[in-house]
């Protein structure tokens, strides 16, 4: 079954209802991917509130781009992983070692334990875990600017 614009509505107050079946009710649903860092526009699931999957989308690239959008808004209101678009400083170029930086959602410090908490991912991306457990993602390395590079050539 492919999902169409009318099977997918928001309510009143912006919940996703999906409707499968003509004379069945809709019921309020939230996407989950399956691989968020990997492969963060395929193998989604549409879940109900009890957590049961009501639907599974294998590509969002498949559907209609308003659906599409609904769902990608309705993810980036749920998910919070800070993209680092600057390291302006590291304590120490030993771990542990303490990183001030700047991100898409403001200025932030993490703690990085290990060089074992960078980890590439299968798209070329690397993410960063600090001492808390808070993950960053550096999206492509070549879009730092030269002195952030410099600086997390030092722990790879």
């Amino acid at each position: 079954m492919q999902l169409t614009d009318r099977m997918l509505t928001l309510d009143p107050f912006g919940t996703l209802q999906l409707q499968t079946g003509a004379n069945e009710a809709p019921v309020d649903v939230v996407p989950v991917r399956a691989f968020p860092l990997g492969c963060p526009r395929q193998f989604i699931a549409l879940v109900d509130q009890q957590g049961h999957e009501r639907f599974w989308i294998d590509d969002l690239d498949t559907l209609p781009p308003e659906t599409a959008a609904q769902i990608e808004a309705n993810l980036a209101q749920r998910e919070l992983i800070p993209r680092i678009l600057r390291i302006r400083n590291v304590s120490s170029y030993a771990t542990p070692s303490r990183w001030s930086l700047e991100t898409d959602h403001g200025s932030a410090e993490l703690l990085l334990k290990t060089e074992d908490d960078i980890r590439y991912l299968p798209s070329g991306a690397l993410l960063i875990t600090d001492k808390f457990g808070l993950p960053f993602l550096i999206p492509q390395q070549s879009e730092l600017d030269h002195h952030s590079q410099r600086l997390l050539a030092r722990f790879l």
